[in-house]
């Protein structure tokens, strides 16, 4: 075992307990300086109250700047202040919003081909609903000449009731069919238009603009129903004239 002297011991058992003593020392407090709005130059171990709307330096020990305090707000800067972090947050959200959009919106559609496939098979229900509508209508069209020549033989007389009533579930089913298609023009129309827009966006994608880069989404509002009229199917129309 090594030994020391009893001075070098000495020496270092205080070389110790300074160094403990050193750590445990408070770090040295602050010195708050500023210029009053009067022009006296104010100094305190605190933040002074006179100069809270301006700027006050943080002084070290020895007059060297350690930092400043800002000015505090006003209610009316506050207020404004609050609004600012609030819209920022809002458009960093939105933001992010756009970045997963375009994400999900170019792993669905990773080309055009892709996209114009998705199109085809969105219109094709609306395509066949017309087609089968516009059907039902020319049948309607002979039922409606073959009960128009029965009718001939009552003109001028009061017509049996089942003729009339067939005669009027007739002229209903084909408004009814006829409102039909014209909600099919505008869903395609709409369906269209949702296309394009999502086209447009994906060009700029597949061209290498970053995703969450072109803005906020659309809204929406292409996806709503063009029409607030139910469409009438064919089959309930026909069930109509029975």
């Amino acid at each position: 075992m090594r030994r020391f002297s009893a001075p070098l011991l000495l020496g270092l058992l205080g070389i110790q307990q300074a160094g403990v003593a050193l750590a445990q020392t408070p770090a040295a407090p602050k010195i708050f300086s500023c210029t009053a709005p009067d022009g006296r130059r104010l100094t305190s171990d605190r933040p002074i109250p006179e100069c809270l709307t301006r700027e006050q330096r943080m002084l070290r020990k020895d007059g060297s700047t350690q930092g400043v305090l800002p000015p505090a707000m006003s209610p009316e800067e506050r207020a404004a202040a609050e609004v600012r972090a609030r819209e920022q947050a809002a458009a960093e959200a939105a933001r992010r919003d756009a970045a997963r959009h375009d994400r999900n919106l170019l792993s669905r559609f990773p080309t055009k081909a892709r996209h114009d496939a998705a199109r085809r098979s969105a219109l094709d229900d609306i395509v066949g609903a017309t087609e089968a509508s516009e059907q039902r209508l020319r049948d309607l069209a002979k039922e409606r000449k073959t009960l128009d020549d029965e009718a001939e033989f009552y003109k001028g007389k009061l017509l049996p009731p089942k003729l009339k009533q067939a005669l009027d579930a007739n002229q209903a089913a084909a408004e009814a069919q006829k409102l039909f298609i014209s909600q099919q023009a505008d869903e395609r129309a709409r369906v269209n238009g949702r296309f394009e827009v999502e086209l447009a966006r994906l060009k700029k994608l597949w061209a290498g603009a970053p995703p969450g880069s072109l803005g906020p989404p659309p809204s929406g509002k292409e996806e709503a129903p063009a029409s607030a009229v139910a469409p009438v199917s064919p089959r309930a129309s026909s069930a109509a004239t029975r």
